[in-house]
């Protein structure tokens, strides 16, 4: 790869700067690709974006840029898209920042400090090579920065026209996954969790095996269609939204349970009960538990290391199904009457069985 640097003034990178939302982002008198397929979306905050800011305004060095030099003579950004919308948000008036007791946009400087701002000279690496190297080079130099997600990595790898059509729909601030699927996700679309969550639902957790299958497809309404049925599910099967429900998740169960005859009513019913009971600990593991009863998504609550004495002493050490002595370390608690028939995790219920005869018990 060859690699050479140039000095470029703000008031040259900040011409003609756009944003364009799905788009792209464009400066350099629209010579600049500021946002290529395999960059992420913007992510600073308001204390790193001011930063920025007050480093150009200081005549601080700011770190070096590197840019890609395409084969028409246009240039795509491989790192400081985060730094470069930074700068050009605050030229165009976008935010403030606190000067001298003031919050104070752009337009709001004197000529001199705008100029200022203006000639800072920003240090740029013109990168030249092949797809391959650029993308390796992308992800060397991230390293050092802010740590890509695992699927900003996939982005860059798998670039191409279905990344594209997937981040109009997981990948934006209030994108139309965010929309419909907040109140039932975790993690941001900025940061690709959105995009990453579905295509694990969708493929059976081989994200890399789906996107390596549809690089070159023209766009991804398929993975849209089905985040649409999974959100339609997810509401009618469990119409009063709780909480617990953002940490559910709802594809693998979808995946499973979507031509099931479900009764909503029944279901609430049983997780309203559920979700008072002070032995369920895990309260995010009630929807799952209801569909397909296996009792440890509820982490059940154990008896204290007193009960288990209680019930040790009580027993003389033996255990009751096989009627050999064991030590107490060698012993686990069970309950008398289960759980699942209305046996709570209350002394009484307690009694201690052999490691083997317990296990064996619970179908280990």
């Amino acid at each position: 790869m060859k690699i050479e640097l140039k000095k470029i003034q703000v008031r040259d990178l900040v011409e003609g700067y756009e944003d364009n939302d799905e788009l792209g982002v464009r400066a350099f008198g629209d010579k600049l690709d500021v946002r290529p397929p395999y960059q992420r979306e913007f992510v600073y905050g308001d204390k790193q974006r001011n930063a920025v800011i007050e480093t150009l305004r200081r005549d601080f060095p700011l770190n070096v840029m590197y840019w890609s030099v395409r084969d028409d003579g246009t240039y795509e950004v491989i790192d400081g898209q985060q730094r470069t919308i930074s700068i050009c948000q605050y030229v165009e008036g976008d935010f403030s920042i606190p000067i001298g007791g003031h919050q104070l946009a752009f337009h709001n400087l004197q000529q001199d400090q705008q100029d200022q701002i203006l000639n800072y000279e920003l240090m740029i690496y013109l990168c030249e090579g092949t797809d391959s190297e650029k993308l390796d080079w992308f992800k060397t130099i991230n390293i050092a920065g802010e740590e890509l997600t695992n699927q900003e990595l996939r982005n860059a790898v798998y670039h191409g026209t279905w990344v594209s059509s997937a981040k109009k729909y997981f990948s934006k601030n209030n994108c139309p996954a965010y929309a419909i699927g907040s109140n039932y996700m975790t993690g941001s679309p900025i940061r690709q969790d959105y995009l990453e969550t579905t295509i694990k639902w969708m493929n059976y957790g081989d994200v890399d095996g789906y996107m390596a299958a549809h690089q070159h497809d023209l766009d991804a309404s398929p993975l849209w269609l089905y985040f649409q049925n999974v959100m339609a599910w997810v509401k009618v099967t469990f119409p009063k939204w709780r909480k617990e429900m953002r940490s559910v998740q709802w594809g693998s169960l979808y995946n499973r349970f979507k031509d099931a005859d479900l009764d909503p009513v029944k279901l609430e019913s049983e997780i309203a009960t559920l979700m008072q009971d002070e032995d369920v600990t895990k309260k995010r593991g009630i929807y799952i538990y209801v569909l397909n009863r296996e009792e440890r998504h509820l982490n059940l609550r154990a008896f204290p290391d007193n009960q288990k004495r209680e019930a040790y002493e009580r027993q003389g050490g033996v255990c009751p199904v096989c009627q050999d002595h064991f030590e107490l370390a060698a012993m686990e608690a069970d309950h008398i009457t289960p759980w699942h028939a209305g046996g709570r995790t209350i002394a009484a219920n307690c009694r201690m069985l052999c490691k083997e005869d317990n296990r064996r018990k619970g179908g280990v």
